[in-house]
């Protein structure tokens, strides 16, 4: 785990406290990044486009709007960006049907929060439909909050879902713990004003300046995320 907090101003009880805890879906919760290369795979073969395996790094952890596009951009496919956003979503719909597993720590952590009444948002790039379904899953019931990719005009790397979710619980972004799986979500956190907790899922995220990187959720627990906000402080 690298770790770098700068220690900066005075501290009082008040100011060190975590106020809320802000997790996002694909890839932190729930082992699905790989569900959405494999339905980008296939709806691009079937409109007679191979995929290369170097625009994965490019397309995680994006919104469907962004990713889509990239796509379309890079193979030249003879198709619209809302069909083929539509398209996308059905082939990834069609995946988390069968089950979607969970990450490593999830299921614990979750409980955890939901045992001390931590109030925590799931905030996502994901349509509010894809949402819904893995909130069975997950336990809406360990939500406070949930916001998808399309309840916004701007998502990640944008703060405004981070900043949204603050706002409407009643929070200082800085005094918020963010988990996120990609440099995507890690720069909308950050942008947020909230502390970041890195999880790399399917590409490497660099450390820097306080921002927090770890190997696994298995890591993560309410002390070590109260923690962040107290050495900030």
């Amino acid at each position: 785990m690298t770790s770098s907090i700068p220690a900066v101003g005075t501290r009082t009880a008040e100011a060190a406290t975590l106020q809320a805890v802000f997790l996002d879906l694909d890839g932190t919760l729930v082992d699905t990044e790989g569900f959405w290369w494999e339905a980008e795979s296939e709806v691009f073969a079937e409109l007679g486009h191979t995929l290369d395996d170097t625009h994965r790094e490019v397309v995680v952890g994006g919104p469907m709007t962004r990713s889509a596009g990239y796509l379309l951009r890079e193979t030249g496919a003879d198709i619209g960006l809302a069909e083929l956003s539509a398209l996308l979503n059905a082939a990834f719909t069609a995946r988390i049907g069968r089950g979607v597993p969970l990450m490593p720590g999830a299921r614990r952590l979750l409980a955890e929060l939901a045992a001390h009444e931590v109030p925590t948002a799931l905030v996502s790039a994901s349509h509010r439909s894809i949402i819904e379904r893995m909130l069975h899953s997950l336990g809406p019931e360990n939500f406070r909050l949930t916001l998808a990719g399309d309840d916004l005009e701007r998502t990640k790397p944008h703060p405004d879902p981070y900043l949204t979710a603050a706002a409407r619980l009643g929070v200082d972004p800085a005094r918020c713990a963010v988990v996120e799986d990609t440099l995507t979500g890690v720069t909308a956190g950050e942008a947020a004003g909230c502390r970041v907790v890195a999880v790399p899922s399917v590409t490497a995220i660099p450390p820097a300046p306080g921002r927090t990187v770890v190997d696994s959720l298995e890591e993560v627990d309410l002390p070590f995320l109260r923690a962040l906000i107290t050495e900030s402080r």
